[in-house]
């Protein structure tokens, strides 16, 4: 079945689930494979203590790709999320898993399609206290370029949004759409594969954290995405607003070309 019709079908059904949470699980089976899905990515971040299985983190993160704008809004609503949080915990507690009482889902969506191989459905794995517990901090953060060439090789982050990309400036239909901050302006094999729109890196300003959101603009070319590699373990950076926390050492992978983040900080008083 084309994946337009899967999401129409399964929309269709979110739709009219208000009325009936049981028919939800009948009407759209797509539900048991974004549930294997997500049970899959919590086993493989799970751990054991005392013989026990224990899932410590309290976010799962699910994104569909394939959805049209039009329909988006539909698979953003509240009881997508919480009717999700409780299939996933009655799942893990019948496995006799430990798990936060507070663990929630959140959907979102993507008009992009699918790459070759890849699923419609992607899953994540966050610690949201964590995150949001984050003591305010005043430093220095920086980027330095490790491979690839561009106009500067180590770059602050002294504005609260800096953009990174292939192009200094990058017009659309004539007018100028976006200045970008770091630029990969060389002709060598790694900066070529920097997209004009690559990636920019937003800092809040209460707590003090940056984050990587992608702005690629898919074309099927997976020599040319975004990831970063921590504590030697590659995560994907996947399109969407929130994007991900970035963490002094994270190494960027822009297609080939590689920058490192560094953040020196100091407790505020």
């Amino acid at each position: 079945m084309a994946l337009s019709n899967v999401i129409e079908r399964f929309g269709r059904a979110v739709f009219e689930s208000p009325f009936g949470a049981n028919r939800l699980a009948k009407d759209a089976p797509e539900l048991a494979e974004i549930r294997l899905l997500a049970l899959d990515a919590i086993k493989a971040n799970s751990h054991r203590v005392g013989g026990r299985n224990v899932f410590a983190h309290d976010m799962v993160r699910i994104e569909l790709l394939g959805v049209s704008d039009d329909k988006a809004e539909v698979f953003r609503g509240e009881f997508l999320n919480k009717y999700f949080s409780e299939e996933l915990k009655a799942a893990l507690a019948r496995s006799s898993y430990r798990f936060p009482a507070d663990l929630s889902v959140e959907f979102s969506t993507n008009s992009r399609l699918p790459n070759a191989g890849e699923s419609w459905v992607v899953v994540e794995i966050e610690m949201r206290k964590v995150e949001s517990a984050a003591p305010a901090t005043s430093g220095v953060a920086t980027l330095t370029v490790i491979k690839g060439s561009a106009n500067e090789m180590k770059l602050t982050l002294e504005k609260t949004r800096t953009n990174i990309g292939r192009t200094a400036d990058v017009y659309r239909a004539a007018a100028p759409s976006r200045r970008n901050d770091l630029v990969f302006l060389g002709e060598d094999e790694s900066s070529k594969t920097v997209s004009r729109e690559h990636a920019h890196i937003l800092r809040t300003q209460k707590t003090g954290e940056y984050r990587l959101i992608n702005d690629r603009i898919y074309k099927g070319d997976a020599n040319c995405g975004l990831w970063i590699v921590r504590d030697g373990l590659s995560h994907p950076v996947h399109r969407n607003a929130r994007g991900t926390l970035l963490k002094a050492g994270d190494e960027i992978h822009l297609g080939t070309s590689v920058i490192v983040f560094s953040l020196e900080t100091a407790m505020k008083p």
